[in-house]
């Protein structure tokens, strides 16, 4: 009679990294010719454990170095307690465990949350990543979730149809260290859409159906990176993590020219000690180098590999792509094309950065901030701000965003001329950069306008910095009108609501005399007068209408 193993394939779905285009990792997928073999599984956490084991030695038959996914339902984990069955499988497989993430799947109601939390802790102790699976399309309750704490969140594509909820999603990840990734896109306009809502990674029919041998090669449309929210201190190195090449810490030279010979897209191999962390770092070309030498093979090649390598380049997953170009920098001359490796928190690998991503993603990021450019201050427009506000505002940041403008500026191009006022505004400009410092971001948005935005500790300072200087243009004295709305987690929606807030604010402060200065609260009646004189109405608050920041 013939077993159930014997009618059961696996297929392979590449997951792609949305900013290099490469395969991130594989997700194995059982395809059985005949019954419902899924169906017994999630009624079966033994039969469960088992697909589980058998996807891994799938894996192993089609010699694929990329990290591997594999699926256990929720109510496996808390049953079994762990993965006998997959860990020996793994360990047959030569692999190490940081190289295989266990997607978590639901059904999750009924599922004793106290054994799922403790099993997937196992796990994790024991080198597995975690994923949460089905986000969106199951029934995972936040708390467990966040309980979960993975290190990838798969959300269903349905929900890009509802930018809200994944943004909301994104600010999770962030708080939990995960990744986001969108499975079950279809659509070139699907996969704008993942890359505007921030999500790294994504899989689906658009990149690669599930074949039965693992893809070499994706599609991965060209888009537009100027959507996806690039902080002003760079874009994190999550963006451009590859998989690694990696081998024992003491593997002979043999080893990794076996491997490098038998995949020409690796550029390095990685050599870890038993708990994932990196000890050295062996680049291709310099080790082949050695080895291609006259007494090359003779001298090395049953020797540790280690001798040929060089001590580890890391960082840590927080890093931002400049920080890795730092750690860069410090190394030999000779070392600019090494892989940096990416270490958790414990210091465990989980996958490698080439300098030519960095490079190329930061040159578009510069020329994309260019081409924003004011080309009178050389400060950023208006789009800069507002997605730095909405980034604060999705994180639940206080903040406070000031409107600044010169008082009766048309006079001063009437009676100084346009030079004398390109001048005043230049040297506005270059007062505010100078006062700015931290997390303050200057933004100038055309004539007189500039917008300004800070921490409320911030605020102070740079208010004063400002408004004592005396300006003049021409020889006409000219004075400036601050607006400022203190925006606390809650209080508004967006930056839309924010320059509502702002517009009445503005009109209160120019109907002073003087210098001025208003500050008021988002969502708060009144406001307060901090300079000028003259009878401002004391009844501006958020109101509607009035100037937009977009």
């Amino acid at each position: 009679m013939r077993s159930w193993t014997d009618t059961l394939r696996f297929a392979f779905q590449p997951i792609v990294n949305l900013t290099t285009g490469g395969v991130a990792a594989l997700e194995i997928l059982a395809r059985p010719e005949a019954g419902d073999v899924l169906a017994q599984a999630r009624r079966d956490p033994e039969l469960d454990g088992r697909l589980a084991a058998l996807a891994i030695r799938s894996a192993a038959r089609q010699e694929t170095l990329l990290p591997l996914h594999v699926n256990v339902f929720a109510g496996t984990l808390a049953d079994l307690g762990g993965l006998a069955a997959l860990r020996e499988a793994v360990r047959e497989a030569g692999r190490m465990p940081w190289e295989v993430t266990v997607d978590v799947g639901p059904p999750f109601t009924h599922v004793p949350h106290r054994a799922l939390i403790e099993a997937v802790t196992t796990l994790r102790g024991e080198g597995f990543r975690v994923c949460a699976d089905g986000i969106g399309d199951g029934d995972v309750p936040l708390r467990v979730l966040a309980d979960l704490a993975p290190d990838l969140v798969k959300l269903d594509a349905s929900l890009l149809t509802r930018p809200a909820v994944v943004r909301a999603m994104r600010t999770l990840c962030e708080q939990l260290g995960a990744l986001l990734s969108i499975e079950g896109v279809e659509t070139e306009q699907q996969c704008a859409a993942a890359l505007s809502a921030g999500a790294q990674l994504a899989q689906g029919e658009l990149f690669g159906p599930p074949t039965r041998r693992p893809a070499a090669d994706v599609y991965v449309p060209t888009l537009s990176h100027a959507t996806a929210a690039t902080p002003p201190y760079g874009p994190s190195v999550r963006q451009f993590v590859r998989p690694a090449a990696l081998l024992p810490a003491g593997a002979s030279a043999g080893q990794v020219r076996a491997l490098l010979t038998g995949s020409p897209e690796v550029s390095g191999v990685l050599l870890v000690d038993a708990a994932g962390v990196p000890v050295r770092s062996v680049h291709r070309s310099r080790f082949l180098l050695s080895l291609s030498g006259r007494y090359g093979h003779a001298l090395y090649a049953d020797r540790p590999a280690a001798k040929l390598g060089d001590p580890p380049r890391t960082v840590g997953v927080d890093a931002t792509a400049w920080e890795v170009l730092d750690v860069v920098a410090d190394g030999g001359r000779d070392r600019t094309s090494d892989d940096v490796a990416v270490v958790d928190r414990l210091g465990r690998c989980v996958g490698v950065v080439r300098l030519a991503d960095l490079v190329r993603a930061l040159a578009e990021s510069r020329v994309e901030e260019a081409a924003g450019l004011n080309p009178l201050t050389r400060l950023p427009g208006s789009d800069t701000i507002t997605t730095e506000v909405d980034r604060r505002i999705t994180d639940g940041r206080i903040f406070a965003l000031s409107w600044l403008d010169v008082d009766g500026f048309k006079q001063v191009n009437d009676s100084a001329g346009f030079a004398a006022g390109d001048e005043l505004i230049r040297a506005v400009g270059r007062a505010l950069q100078a006062a700015a410092y931290g997390a303050t971001r200057v933004g100038h948005i055309g004539g007189d306008d500039f917008l300004v935005l800070t921490d409320p500790e911030g605020l102070d300072p740079l208010a004063m910095s400002v408004l004592d200087t005396p300006w003049s243009a021409g020889g006409l004295a000219v004075t400036l009108s601050l607006a400022t709305v203190l925006c606390s987690p809650g209080s508004v929606t967006d930056h839309r609501q924010a320059a509502t807030c702002l517009a009445p604010l503005k009109q209160a402060a120019k109907s002073l005399r003087g210098a001025s200065w208003v500050l008021g609260h988002a969502g708060l009646p009144g406001h307060e007068i901090r300079r000028g004189s003259g009878a401002a109405p004391a009844q501006a608050g958020c109101g509607a209408g009035g100037p937009s920041l977009a």
